[in-house]
């Protein structure tokens, strides 16, 4: 018996039909990918399943009957509960009261403490988490509140599970413990919805997947008859070609731009000296908690540098805030693109114009026809999928917001490009545009330092892989030949 059943689901927004007629089912204990391009239309289903929006027609099932959530809690009240991105948790509270949040457990009048405690225990232990329930939220880590996060879908029995790009911010060793739970859960028969890009856990993990594109879904197929060329053609409409640019020889030869030497700031980098020559792209590796994104706050002005030394284009460079740094000619496109890369409730224009809006006013007044340039040729250089520029990037999908955050520095005049996780959560057809851009980029005689959690992704896009751990440089390796084996063994010394 199929456990969820979608049937004909249409969902329209001024200007755009996001989903069309969309029709799949999962069958009971099924692990059911989800893939398509940024902008097919997975997270406005994710939306409608969790209750968060209304289809405008078409029909849900759940184990057989009838299913029209008209809100989140009465979607997790009939049994099926979305785990995000972004968690829904407290950090200030213990694992116990995060799991029960909203369903305390109370006796006699009073919260009833140790019974959630011994609860929550059990439902950790369910997944095989070893977390003790009475520590803080704040002090987990990502890996670890994504269990938390599971065990509260627990605590309410589940019977359908929502996950969407869960490993996202995983290191290989989380990502096996991710697909352990899942396994477990499938075996005991929860229903996992699973969204990811990735071509590859996909393969390994799920046993069906439904293909969007364009807001329809274009078939449902067991993932054993999919391979990972047929999988892309279907979700991108064309043959792409995956492979990454040449970058032998790229940069070698010219001037330092950035040198970092003995950097040491107040959160987790202790000794970290690296440069950066112009026309080079430079690799940080590392695990997560290795301090990678922290070296790139301090040279971007977000955290104070406690000692050491960093110099760029000869000069010495200590911003005491990103507008510093900006000005001296850094662009940063940030781990984080809805926090940190972009204002969600401001348009695509207001957005792509924010580093140098300030270059085309004149007496205080903005020039329009300059402003209106500037943002068409970065929507369509970089293939901005909106129906107009007034569009508000925060109603954009994943992709197209990190385009926006990468064309918002297409008119800067900059001469180091620092790039945190920069292909997180985008489709594969997305990814191959900003591997060209950034290639040209580079070509373009800028300086540019990748920081990525991907080693494939390292080891086909940069020149230099520079190995971190603990906040201390491990090693260094060109990566023209170099293996994942040889960085993991530099990440894991």
């Amino acid at each position: 018996m199929n456990a969820l059943e979608v049937k004909g689901i249409s969902k329209a927004y001024p200007g755009v039909r996001a989903l069309d007629r969309i029709a799949f089912s999962c069958s009971r204990g099924s692990v059911h990918a989800l893939v398509g391009e940024n902008g097919a239309g997975k997270s406005t289903l994710i939306k409608i399943l969790s209750g968060a929006t209304a289809p405008d027609e078409g029909e849900l099932l759940l184990d057989g009957e009838s299913y029209s959530p008209g809100s989140p809690s009465e979607a997790v009240t009939a049994g099926v509960s979305t785990i995000y991105q972004e968690f829904n948790l407290i950090p200030g509270l213990s694992v116990a009261e995060n799991i029960f949040l909203g369903r305390e457990r109370v006796t006699r009048g009073l919260l009833d403490s140790t019974s959630m405690r011994t609860e929550a225990q059990a439902l950790l232990a369910r997944i095989g988490a070893p977390i003790d329930v009475r520590r803080r939220l704040s002090t987990l880590s990502v890996a670890e509140q994504q269990l938390v996060e599971i065990a509260k879908a627990l605590a309410v029995s589940a019977r359908v599970l929502i996950m969407d790009e869960p490993s996202a911010t995983l290191s290989d060793h989380e990502l096996t413990l991710l697909y352990n739970v899942v396994r477990t859960l499938s075996r005991d028969g929860v229903t996992i919805l699973y969204v990811s890009h990735r071509m590859d856990e996909i393969s390994d993990l799920c046993d069906t997947c439904t293909i969007l594109k364009d807001g329809r879904s274009v078939c449902t197929r067991r993932v054993a008859e999919l391979d990972r060329a047929s999988m892309i053609r279907l979700m991108v409409g064309r043959e792409v070609d995956t492979r990454f640019p040449d970058r032998r020889g790229g940069g070698k030869a010219a001037d330092i731009v950035l040198d970092v030497s003995g950097l040491r700031t107040e959160q987790r980098v202790k000794d970290v000296s690296f440069n950066v020559r112009a026309g080079e792209i430079v690799g940080l590796a590392g695990l997560v908690g290795a301090g990678r994104t922290e070296v790139a706050r301090a040279i971007f002005g977000l955290d104070p540098v406690v000692a050491g030394e960093i110099s760029l284009a000869g000069r010495p460079h200590r911003p005491a805030t990103p507008a510093q740094a900006i000005a001296a000619g850094i662009a940063l496109v940030p781990e984080d693109r809805k926090t940190q890369g972009l204002v969600l409730g401001l348009s695509i224009r207001e957005n792509a114009m924010l580093p140098t809006l300030a270059s085309i006013c004149r007496l205080g007044f903005i020039d329009r026809r300059q402003e209106r340039a500037r943002v068409a040729a970065v929507c369509q250089e970089l293939a901005v999928s909106a129906s107009s520029a007034e569009v508000p990037v925060g109603t954009l999908s994943g992709g197209n917001q990190q385009k926006v955050v990468f064309g918002k520095w297409m008119a800067h005049d900059y001469t180091l490009l620092i790039l945190d996780e920069p292909t997180r959560g985008v489709d594969v057809g997305a990814k191959v545009e900003f591997y060209r851009l950034i290639d040209e980029i580079a070509r373009s005689g800028k300086a540019v330092l990748l920081i990525s959690s991907e080693l494939p992704e390292l080891l086909g896009m940069v020149d230099r892989i520079v190995a971190l751990r603990d906040g201390v440089v491990t090693g260094e390796i060109a990566a023209h030949g170099a293996t994942e084996e040889s960085v993991l063994q530099m990440i894991a010394r």
